[in-house]
C-alpha cells in the first residue's frame, strides 16, 4: 500500500514538474518571438531613412524635370528638415548607406539559428524573407537618390545635355 502510494506521489510530481517544464518553455518560446519582432523593427527604421534619401535628393530633382517646381517649393515649405536633408544630401546618402550596411550585417551575419520549435521556426523563416525584402527595396531607393544626388549632374555635364 505504501509502495502503491509512493508510486501515485512520484507519477503526480513527475507530471507536475512536466508541466511547469511546459510552461517555461512556452514563456521562452514567446521571450523569443517577441525578440524576433523587436529585430524586425530595424528593418523598418532603414527603410525610413532610406525612403528620405528618396524626398530630399530624387523626388525633387525629378518634379522639376517634369515641370511641377511649384510642388517642390510647397514640399520644401511644408516639410519640415527636407531643406536641410536636401543641402546635405552626400551625409544623408552617407548615413543612410551605413543603416544599410549595419542591416546587411544583421540579415546575413553568420551563426543565425532559429528555433527549434516548428511554429517559431516558421515565423523566424519568414521574418528573415521580411528582412530581405525590405533590404532589396531598401538598397534600390538609395540607389535612386545617390543616381540623382551624384551621377546626374556629371552625366549631364559628361554628354552635354
Amino acid at each position: 500500500m505504501i509502495a502503491a502510494c509512493s508510486v501515485l506521489m512520484v507519477q503526480s510530481l513527475a507530471r507536475r514538474s512536466s508541466y511547469k517544464i511546459q510552461e517555461k518553455l512556452w514563456e521562452v518560446a514567446a521571450v523569443d518571438k517577441v525578440k524576433l519582432q523587436e529585430k524586425s523593427s530595424l528593418r523598418w527604421f532603414v527603410l525610413l531613412i532610406t525612403s528620405g534619401t528618396l524626398l530630399c535628393c530624387a523626388l525633387p530633382i525629378l518634379l522639376v524635370s517634369l515641370g511641377f517646381g511649384a510642388v517642390v517649393a510647397s514640399m520644401n515649405y511644408n516639410i519640415p528638415g527636407l531643406m536641410f536633408m536636401s543641402e546635405h544630401g552626400l551625409w544623408t546618402l552617407g548615413l543612410s548607406s551605413l543603416l544599410l550596411l549595419f542591416l546587411a550585417w544583421v540579415i546575413w551575419r553568420p551563426n543565425q539559428v532559429c528555433p527549434v520549435d516548428p511554429e517559431l521556426a516558421a515565423y523566424c523563416l519568414k521574418t528573415k524573407r521580411w528582412n530581405q525584402r525590405i533590404f532589396w527595396l531598401s538598397i534600390a531607393i538609395w540607389m535612386t537618390g545617390f543616381f540623382f544626388t551624384v551621377l546626374l549632374l556629371p552625366l549631364r555635364q559628361l554628354f552635354n545635355l
